[in-house]
């Protein structure tokens, strides 16, 4: 055979091979996406503000939160986007011209705009969200935090609300609050609330808008780094619709001066009292271990979730807290800044471990600048993946780093492997063909009660985005509503455990978590094939309610004392 013909033969082979490899590295023919962006269509529109579209300073960038609640206990959850502000509203001494955002669920993937109706439209420069029901009587309360004094929204049970925060003892005053959520952390039948300070930022000091610092030589804005960081308020329930400030005896003050984000407010070693957690920002997180007498002890370090494993403190924003591996104990994600990768600490019962390399997630992260973040079982296989929402500071890298990083950054979606590696599945589930943003806030909800857990993002300066989840697979799942009455009504701190075959999980009701949101409280549980689960519910009052043999693929309702009293098929 004549060289020229062996080559043409060489060629056509390789571009056969070339095709054949192009092929099976695009999605298959006919698979459909997992995750659509449904924002339109549901009815979401309004625009979240955060300062200047040029980011000129600190108080610009990080954006806002999101919280999923069922404010009228019609049994869909609603929406509720917290939104900024800018420098020149503030200033004004004017109403700001813009507003929060409540959307009411009606049911067929359809929302309602009815923040005005409701009265939550809120005032200030907001930042993120929690809700719980602060007296007991049946209906979610909001609590917004602000750069300024924060809201509480207490709700009338007729579709709206009233704001109480000063005549409630929580406004917390002139400062930058940031993550916020509520627990029983004395397990006296009422929650109590927790709220973090990111840095003392004085909007009239021209030096913090003069002063530049620099990203990879690029002159920014500075921050936090040089800010004094902004105290943390932890409050007591009266009983009364009033809270009680108890920051400093309580021994959760922010001493060491870091700059608060995301909050965690659970039980993290397994002794039934709630711990709190702060990602601080660029500083080492906190810590506070409940010791049960009132008081809380500061331990981060010792405990392995100061820092990750290098020993270096990282800029920490918002945390997913669920157990990962199905050993029984809550593992703890945190999202961090780009060029770093986000942590995953294993929870080993007294202590946690940074797992963050041997689990897959060092390079799947590294690229991204993370902010709001959740555990959540996509494909309800009985493994909780992660999902975190980026976006980066600056809107300067696409001019000047358009090769290394970007402004508008794609959402992660981690699949969880048998509790072993996690998997980047963006591009398999659809996640990845979504229009980019810059991320902040994001929090999950089954909202369209259909079994699959979909997700709200909130981003900087346009219209948040709602991603349903219509992943295909055959697998089953379980939702439980807890309604404490010797706990607090809620349910928040409760500890629930299902068992499906040879599938057993544990989960948590918890408020609070990712950046400055809070997802369902229903908690959601994949079973696999297994069409039938036995659940177990361990009250912060130490009372268990067992069910022993439930239905899969519906949502049941567990009263303290009572068991099982509603289940409704979906």
């Amino acid at each position: 055979m004549r060289a020229s013909a062996r080559r043409k033969i060489c060629i056509v082979a390789w571009f056969g091979l070339l095709a054949l490899v192009t092929l099976a590295a695009t999605k298959e023919p006919g698979r459909k996406p997992s995750f659509v962006d449904v924002t339109k269509e549901a009815g979401i529109q309004g625009v979240t503000v955060d300062g200047t579209l040029e980011k000129k300073s600190i108080l610009d960038v990080n954006g806002t939160g999101v919280c999923w609640l069922d404010y009228n206990n019609d049994g869909l959850v609603d929406l509720f986007f917290v939104n900024g502000s800018t420098v020149e509203d503030l200033k004004s001494g004017k109403p700001r011209r813009q507003r929060n955002y409540l959307y009411r669920n009606d049911g067929g993937g359809k929302f309602t705009d009815v923040t005005t109706q409701a009265g939550v439209a809120g005032r200030g420069w907001g930042q993120g969200c929690a809700a719980a029901d602060i007296n007991n009587d049946g209906f979610t309360d909001l609590l917004v935090t602000n750069f300024g004094p924060n809201e509480l929204f207490r709700n009338n049970g007729n579709g709206t609300f009233t704001e109480i925060a000063q005549k409630a003892g929580v406004a917390g005053g002139n400062f930058w609050h940031t993550g916020a959520a509520f627990a029983d952390y004395d397990n006296d039948g009422w929650v109590d609330l927790f709220v973090a300070g990111y840095v003392e930022f004085d909007i009239n000091a021209p030096k913090n808008y003069l002063a530049l610092c620099n990203y990879k030589s690029l002159p920014t804005f500075c921050g936090p780094r040089g800010f004094r960081g902004a105290p943390h308020a932890l409050y007591r329930n009266n009983h009364d619709g009033t809270f009680r400030e108890v920051t400093e005896e309580a021994g959760v003050a922010n001493k060491e001066s870091y700059f608060g984000l995301g909050v965690l407010f659970q039980d993290l070693d397994g002794d039934g009292r709630p711990d709190i957690l702060v990602a601080n920002d660029a500083c080492f997180n906190y810590f506070y271990h409940n010791e049960g007498n009132g008081k809380f002890k500061e331990d981060a370090l010792s405990r392995g979730i100061a820092c990750c494993r290098d020993g270096t403190e990282q800029a920490n924003m918002g945390l997913a807290v669920g157990d990962y591996n199905n050993d029984g104990k809550p593992d703890v994600f945190i999202t961090t800044y780009s060029d770093d990768h986000h942590t995953l600490y294993k929870n080993q019962g007294d202590m946690f471990d940074d797992v963050t390399r041997e689990t897959g997630l060092y390079y799947a992260t590294h690229p991204y600048m993370g902010w709001g973040t959740m555990f959540l079982d996509f494909d309800n296989d009985g493994f909780r993946d992660l999902f975190a929402a980026n976006g980066h500071l600056f809107p300067e890298v696409d001019r000047y780093f358009k090769d290394a990083t970007s402004y508008k950054q794609r959402l992660l979606l981690l699949q969880n492997d048998q509790g072993q590696k996690f998997l980047d599945v963006g591009d398999e589930t659809g996640l990845s063909d979504l229009e980019r943003h810059v991320a902040r806030g994001a929090a999950a909800a089954d909202f369209d009660n259909d079994g699959r857990v979909d997700i709200a993002v909130v981003n900087l300066d346009e219209t948040p985005t709602l991603i349903r989840n219509v992943f295909a697979g055959e697998n089953h799942w379980l939702r439980v509503r807890t309604v404490g009455k010797r706990s607090n009504r809620g349910g928040i701190g409760a500890r629930i455990e299902v068992t499906a075959g040879d599938l057993k999980q544990v989960d948590w009701v918890h408020t609070g978590g990712s950046f400055l949101s809070q997802n369902d409280m229903r908690v959601h549980f994949g079973l696999r094939s297994n069409k039938r689960a036995a659940v177990k519910v361990y009250w912060p009052s130490g009372m268990v309610d067992t069910i022993g043999d439930v239905e899969g693929d519906r949502d049941i309702v567990v009263e303290e004392g009572k068991g099982l009293v509603d289940s409704s098929h979906h």
